[in-house]
C-alpha cells in the first residue's frame, strides 16, 4: 500500500494514498480499535445533509467562495445522491464522546475530494481546508448532537409505515375473528368468555397509541442546537447561521428543523434522544405482549391452548420429528428484548454522559437508537410476513374449551348469588361435569337457564 505523509501539530502521520480521509481521520483509526462497529449510512448521509445545510448558509453569507463552495457541494451531494465515498467512513463508533473523529472524518473526506475536484492532489488541506471550510461557523459539539436528531428522525419516518401496516394487519384479524367467543383468562386461569377479536383489538389499540407517542416525540427532535458550535455559546459563527441553516436543512430533508432557543441545553444534555428510546421502550413492550400472546394461544398442538393455528414456516427440532414452533414470535420477542436494553444503555449515557456543559456519550446513544428501530422495523415486517398474514383461529378447539369452562357461572351472581354460584363451579370442576348438569342435579330452578349461560350471549 502507498501512502502520504500528513502533518498535524502533534507531528507526521502515514495516511493511504488512495483515501480521502486525512490525519485526524488517521489517528481516530489507530487509536479507537475497539468494536469494528462504524456508523451506519443513515447517520453518515444525515451528517452530509447538515453540511450542504451549514455550507449553503456560508455561501449564501459569502463566508466561502463560490469555487470552493461549488466543489465542496459536489462532494456531499455524491455522497447524498449517489451514494459514493460511503467505505471512507472507517472509525469505531466507541470514539471520543463528542462524536468529534466522526465529524473529522466527514470534514476532511468532503475537504479532499473537493481538492480533487479543483484539480489540486489531496492531502494538503489546499484550496479547501476541512476546518476552514468545511466545518466553518460549526463544533462537534453542535453537529453531532444535531445530525443525532436528523438520523433519528429520517429513521422514525421509516418505522411509521411499518407500524401502519401492522395496524392494518391487525384490523384484518379482528374482522376474520369477529364472530369467534373462546374462554378468557386471567391469572393463566379460565376466566368468562371473551371475543377472539377484541384479544386483537387490545394489540391494535396498544400500536395506534405507540404510533400517537412516536409522532409527538418527533416535535422535540425538530430544535436542533446547530448555530451554538462551542458549548452552545455560538463562538466564531454568524448571527444568522443557525436560522439560516435550519432553514437550509428543512428542504434538503423534507423536516420541519427549529433552532433550539437554548443551543447549549442540546449540547450538554440528550433528553429528547432519551424520550425517543423510552417510547420505542414502550412499543417494544406492546410488541412482545402480543408476541407472547399469540406464542400461547398458539401453544400446542395437543397439550397446550391451540386455539390459534400458527404458519408452518420451517421444522422446530433437529431431534423431534414434526415439531413446529413459534419461531415469529420468539424472534420479535427477542428484537423487543434487545430494545429494552439498548434504553437501558441510552438513558445511562444520558445519566453518566451528560456532565456540566457537554454530554459525551453522543456515539454511544444514537447508534443504540438506530439499531432499536431497525431491528423493530426488521421484526414487526418478519412477523406480519411469516406468522400475522396466515394466522388461524382453531375453532374446534376453541368451541370444545368453550363447552367445558366453568366461569359461565358468573352470569347467575345476580340471580343465584355468588356463594351459591362458587359452590356449583367448585362441584362441576371436582365431578368433571358441565355448570348446567351440576345446577340441574341440585333442582335448582332458573327460567332461561340456557340461555343465560350461553357463553355468545356474555360478550
Amino acid at each position: 500500500m502507498n501512502f502520504r505523509i500528513e502533518k498535524d501539530v502533534l507531528g507526521e502521520v502515514e495516511v493511504p494514498s488512495n483515501v480521502y480521509w486525512g490525519i485526524n481521520t488517521q489517528r481516530a483509526i489507530k487509536n479507537f480499535q475497539i468494536s469494528g462497529k462504524t456508523f451506519p449510512q443513515i447517520f453518515i448521509q444525515s451528517l452530509a445533509q447538515l453540511k450542504k445545510a451549514c455550507l449553503q448558509t456560508n455561501i449564501e453569507l459569502d463566508l466561502i467562495d463560490k469555487d470552493k463552495g461549488n466543489a465542496i457541494l459536489k462532494s456531499i451531494n455524491e455522497i447524498l445522491e449517489e451514494d459514493k465515498h460511503l467505505d471512507q467512513f472507517p472509525i469505531d463508533i466507541f470514539q471520543t464522546g463528542s462524536g468529534t473523529q466522526t465529524n473529522m472524518n466527514m470534514n476532511e473526506v468532503l475537504a479532499n475530494r473537493a481538492n480533487e475536484i479543483l484539480g489540486y492532489p489531496i492531502g494538503k488541506k489546499h484550496p479547501v481546508h476541512p476546518n476552514d471550510h468545511v466545518n466553518k461557523g460549526q463544533s462537534s459539539n453542535d453537529v453531532i448532537p444535531s445530525t443525532m436528531h436528523i438520523s433519528a428522525l429520517h429513521m422514525i419516518q421509516k418505522l411509521f409505515p411499518t407500524l401502519e401496516r401492522l395496524v392494518e394487519h391487525l384490523d384484518n384479524k379482528i374482522k376474520e375473528f369477529k364472530d369467534i367467543v373462546k374462554v378468557g383468562r386471567t391469572h393463566l386461569q379460565d376466566a368468562v368468555p371473551i371475543p377472539l377479536s377484541l384479544e386483537f383489538e387490545v394489540y391494535k389499540k396498544q400500536i395506534e397509541t405507540n404510533i400517537e407517542r412516536l409522532q409527538n416525540t418527533c416535535n422535540e427532535l425538530y430544535y436542533i442546537p446547530i448555530g451554538g458550535t462551542a458549548l452552545g455559546t455560538g463562538l466564531n459563527t454568524h448571527k444568522d447561521f443557525a436560522k439560516l441553516t435550519v432553514s437550509h436543512l428543512s428542504k434538503i430533508t423534507n423536516l420541519l428543523f427549529k433552532v433550539n432557543p437554548v443551543k447549549a441545553e442540546g449540547i450538554a444534555s440528550h433528553n429528547s434522544i432519551v424520550k425517543v428510546s423510552g417510547n420505542l421502550r414502550l412499543l417494544a413492550l406492546s410488541l412482545l405482549k402480543m408476541a407472547n400472546d399469540i406464542r400461547w394461544m398458539g401453544s400446542g398442538p395437543r397439550a397446550g391452548l391451540s386455539e390459534l393455528i400458527l404458519p408452518q414456516n420451517e421444522p422446530g427440532s433437529s431431534i423431534m420429528p414434526g415439531k413446529i414452533n413459534p419461531t415469529q414470535a420468539e424472534a420479535l420477542i427477542q428484537v423487543c428484548i434487545q430494545v429494552i436494553g439498548n434504553d437501558s444503555i441510552v438513558s445511562y449515557g444520558e445519566a453518566y454522559g451528560s456532565i456540566l456543559d457537554l454530554n459525551i456519550c453522543k456515539p454511544l446513544m444514537i447508534i443504540n437508537l438506530i439499531e432499536s428501530i431497525e431491528i423493530l422495523i426488521g421484526g414487526i415486517n418478519s412477523f406480519i410476513n411469516y406468522c400475522l398474514l396466515d394466522l388461524k383461529a382453531n375453532t374446534e378447539q376453541i368451541n370444545e374449551q368453550l363447552e367445558r369452562m366453568l366461569m359461565t357461572i358468573t352470569r347467575l351472581t345476580p340471580i343465584i348469588g355468588y356463594d351459591k354460584c362458587s359452590e356449583i363451579a367448585q362441584r362441576a370442576y371436582k365431578e368433571g361435569k358441565s355448570c348446567k348438569v351440576v345446577i340441574k342435579e341440585m333442582g335448582l330452578k332458573i327460567d332461561n337457564l340456557d340461555e343465560i349461560l350461553d357463553p355468545k350471549k356474555m360478550v
